[in-house]
């Protein structure tokens, strides 16, 4: 997808909000053809029907749920083991504390799997769709390198910061909420303060992009010790 998105058609549906929904109506309106899809795939009443599903799955405790954006754009940046917890935790855990949809980047670029990531509300790790995500006003994240025992951040993914300068960038901590990610009690989702940046959006200065990654690093780092 290209920095330039083409506006579809969302039936009355905001991309951005979570809605209550039901499975009649998401069937009712694919057999009518009129269901929404969003500009970067998205499929929002599909992600609220799941939803209730994921909820039951992984539970989530959220600790200075005020640091999250109930409206505009951001870029969160959180720590991830090797498997898919991490990002959901933190979907689940802006779902219920804003009632906005999270859209994770790094969607795999394959059929099939990376259509229904995609129709979840992920995106592929392109610049320009982080860019895109942020100019439109939603909420991304960004994992960091995956880290098998969670007691550090990872490497930044470093092109995927250059776009988030000027916007919000906040980092997040992600831990399981028993040994070895069992769901003996809730994951902890620690919120960070939002982190400053010296470039204004559409700075494309390779040395703000470099401290921006570093601090959020750093400041994910601090967060797991915590």
């Amino acid at each position: 997808m290209s920095a330039s998105v083409t506006s579809l058609p969302v039936y009355g549906v905001d991309p951005d909000r979570t809605q209550h929904t039901d499975l009649g109506t998401v069937v009712r309106r694919r057999v009518d053809g009129c269901y929404p899809i969003d500009p970067f795939g998205a499929d929002p009443q599909f992600q609220d029907l799941v939803a209730p599903l994921l909820l039951a799955s992984v539970r989530v405790r959220v600790e200075h749920a005020d640091r999250l954006p109930r409206s505009g754009p951001a870029l969160l940046v959180a720590n991830r083991g090797l498997g898919v917890v991490e990002p959901t935790a933190l979907a689940i855990a802006l779902r219920i504390e804003v009632g906005r949809r999270l859209r994770v980047v790094g969607a795999p670029d394959v059929p099939v799997l990376g259509d229904l990531m995609r129709k979840l509300g992920g995106v592929m790790a392109y610049p320009g769709d982080v860019a895109a995500l942020l100019r439109a006003g939603h909420v991304a994240a960004v994992p960091l390198g995956s880290t098998w025992l969670r007691t550090a951040g990872g490497t930044t993914p470093l092109p995927l910061l250059v776009p988030a300068l000027g916007f919000g960038v906040i980092p997040v901590a992600v831990t399981p909420g028993g040994p070895l990610g069992l769901p003996l009690r809730p994951w902890r989702v620690v919120v960070g303060e939002p982190l400053a940046s010296r470039a204004g959006p559409g700075s494309r200065d390779p040395l703000a992009a470099a401290e921006l990654a570093e601090a959020a690093r750093e400041a994910v780092d601090a967060l797991l010790r915590a």
